[in-house]
């Protein structure tokens, strides 16, 4: 499979306490918790809910738009 094009992630930080959730709501499944200052690379950010990976591990999954700021 050919992919027609690629999202290139932002790189961003976590500024509050976040879940990283399976979906994009507060009623998913936590499968990580990140802490301030933890990178996030962005690949979506829309409804209130950001998308991509975070941790060494590049756990995938939503975490809330407001936990979200961009690298200093």
């Amino acid at each position: 499979m050919i992919a027609s094009h690629y999202a290139e992630p932002l790189e961003r930080s976590i500024a509050a306490p976040a879940a990283v959730r399976a979906e994009a709501s507060e009623d998913a499944e936590a499968l990580a918790q990140l802490s301030p200052g933890d990178p996030f690379r962005m690949l979506d950010n829309s409804l209130g809910w950001a998308w991509g990976y975070a941790g060494a591990e590049g756990r995938v999954g939503y975490v809330r738009s407001e936990a979200v700021s961009p690298v200093p």
